[in-house]
Formats: C-alpha cells, structure tokens, sequence
C-alpha cells in the first residue's frame, strides 16, 4: 500500500480522503493538541508528531514516521490558511504565512513521489506571487507543478460550496503524467443538497445536550444516495476509535448531536428567516433544504481571540446546526468523532477539507503512481 505523511494534518480530513483513496497514512503532524487527539481517535495506527513543521527536517520527518529515504510517495498537507483568507486581514507579515513554504521544504528534503497542498483561493492574489514563488521554486527542478488545481465542493458530491485550490507536482519518473483535468468531478455525480445530508440526525435538539455523553444520540432513516452509501459507511481498514464505531454500528448512534442555548428573541428572529437569508445580527445563514451549506468556518484560535465561527441555522429549528450536523455537511462520516467540546469541535470541521474532495483528488493520484 503506497504511503503518505499528512503536515498540518488537523482532525483529519485530508488524512481521511487519503485512506479511502488507498493510502497508509503513515504520520501526522499537527501542533495543536486539541486537533491531533482527535486525529489519533480516528488514526490509532498513524505515528502521531506534535511538531512545529517550521523546525522539522525531512531527516527527522521520515524517521519520526518510520519512513526510509526514497520511500515515501506522498506528501500532503493543508498549511494555515487565516493569513490569506479573503475573511480575514490578508497581513503580508502574518508569520502563519512561512508555513506554506516550509511545507515545500519538506518535499524537497523527503522526495516523495508526488504533493499536494492546499489552501483558501486567496493565496492566488497577486500580492502573494512571491510567497507562492519561493516556495515553487523548492521544487521546480524535480517535480512537474500542475496548474492550481481549483475546487468547489458541491461539485463534487459534498453539500457544501467550499471552494479550494490545490498545489500538485509529481515526480515524472515515478508517475504518469497528469493535467489539472484529471481532477475534474466525476461525471456521474449526485448533487447532495442538506435536507438529503442532514437526513436521519435528530432534529429536536435540546439546549441542555452540552456535554459530550448528551451528545451522542440515536442516529434514524437516512435518505437512499451515494453519498450515504460510500461516504457515511465506508470506514478504512485500521480507522476509527474502536468504541464509537461500536457504538454506530452497534445501536446506530452518532457523537456531537449537542445543542446551543438561544434566547426567545433570538429564535424569534431565525424563525423569520427566510432559506438562505442571514440573520442582521449574528451573521447566521439560514439553510436552504433544497441548496449547499455556505462554507464551514473556524473562528479564532486562543492566540487571536478565540472567537466562535458564525454558525449557519437549521432549516427547520431556529437553532444553529449541531456539531454532527456540521461533519455531515463537510462531507464527514457518522463514525468519525471530533473533541468533545462544541468550540474545539466547531474549530476542527471548519478548519478541515472535505474528506469527499481529498478522497477523489488523491484517488487520482493514487490511481498513476508507477
């Protein structure tokens, strides 16, 4: 089985993607600690480093994850995005923004057979030209570059509109050749809209489900798709912490069905929202049943404020969605567990990519190795 090393590997969502794509998720390297107790969860075979990537070596990498040299075949990784989020500030001195270029680097140093990195379309402003440029030329003389590779979730059978680009370069002598084409969506693919997504979950859910044993709740009906039939219940050989995949498969329960504390007024004003209108004051969309889900975002982090993402609201409650409700409209599984708590929960879906987009970019990938 042809192996990867997941950097800045968050809760999964990449790594997950790279499984169901046929790889062996050999390491993972994130820093925050919160994110990779979750990630070990769902990888307890993957080799866990908590590492600043900015101060690891590719000699160190490949022996932490127990790769030999010339032995890896992919590199991936989702460097922090915030510095160039069209949301955000856009500083040209946020230190986050160093990242990108240590994660080239490190394919420099490893020498896998391919890469791939990805990040928020505003990295391909002109006033990152340089960023993006020193990085590139890492590794210009020993890898192919592909054109950025752009992605709209939605189009790939997610039910949302995330939309991303990918960094991928291969080295010819290991691969076929490929063009961004290859990474277009299938042409058979079903459109999944958020009432199909969020089918079977609870819906009447209490304000008083704060903790994460309220949280796990008995999962109903889901509606008949593909979506449904590969990505709910297609667990990886060697994935998932073995007592909530008993627990889902078992009596059908899912993790992170907790609520959040609205006052009357406030629910007052999502009940008069109208499908995709946004409420004046908290910012919150209301889902459309028969459209995507806006993307996902992940707040701040302790260091800038911690701040609560803006949460879209349910289609039928007048409440925001659940932490599950938000997995399952990131594409994530039911049997995938995130942290206990709502904020590092909210935080780790947001910050994630569509285990439905990196499982079909990587399947690609997989699908010319040599």
């Amino acid at each position: 089985m042809p192996t990867v090393i997941d950097l800045f590997a968050g809760a999964g969502g990449l790594g997950l993607g790279a499984a169901r794509a046929g790889f062996n998720v050999a390491a993972a390297v994130e820093l925050d600690s919160f994110a990779l107790e979750t990630h070990n969860k769902n990888f307890p075979r993957t080799i866990h480093i908590p590492r600043d990537v900015a101060g690891l070596s590719g000699d160190e990498l490949l022996r932490f994850a127990g790769v030999l040299p010339g032995g890896l075949d992919g590199l991936i990784g989702g460097p922090p995005c915030q510095g160039f989020s069209s949301i955000g500030q856009q500083r040209m001195d946020d230190p986050r923004n160093n990242l990108f270029s240590h994660f080239f680097r490190l394919v420099q140093e490893t020498r896998p057979k391919f890469f791939l990195a990805e990040n928020v379309l505003g990295i391909l402003n002109e006033k990152y030209d340089r960023i993006r440029n020193v990085a590139f030329n890492l590794v210009r003389n020993n890898y192919n570059l592909l054109e950025p590779v752009i992605v709209k979730a939605s189009d790939y059978g997610a039910p949302t509109i995330r939309t991303r680009v990918f960094f991928i370069g291969y080295d010819p002598q290991y691969m076929d050749d490929i063009t961004p084409n290859d990474f277009s969506p299938p042409i058979d693919v079903e459109p999944t809209k958020v009432k199909i997504a969020l089918s079977g979950l609870p819906i009447n859910i209490s304000p008083y489900w704060q903790t994460e044993i309220s949280g796990w709740r008995e999962i109903g009906t889901t509606a008949e798709s593909r979506f449904f039939d590969h990505i709910v219940n297609n667990v990886p050989n060697g994935l998932g912490d073995q007592r909530s995949l008993d627990l889902y498969f078992g009596k059908r329960m899912v993790s992170g069905c907790m609520g959040t504390r609205h006052s009357k007024e406030v629910e007052d004003r999502y009940k008069s929202l109208k499908y995709g209108q946004q409420d004046r004051i908290s910012r919150s969309v209301r889902l459309d049943p028969e459209g995507f889900c806006p993307t996902l975002r992940a707040g701040t982090a302790r260091d800038r404020g911690s701040y609560q993402a803006v949460r879209p609201i349910h289609y039928e409650k007048p409440r925001v969605v659940t932490p599950r409700e938000a997995a399952r409209l990131q594409g994530f599984p039911d049997w995938f567990v995130f942290h206990s708590t709502k904020w590092h929960s909210f935080r780790q879906i947001g910050n994630s990519v569509s285990p439905i987009v990196s499982e079909r970019i990587l399947s690609v990938l997989n699908d010319n190795l040599q």
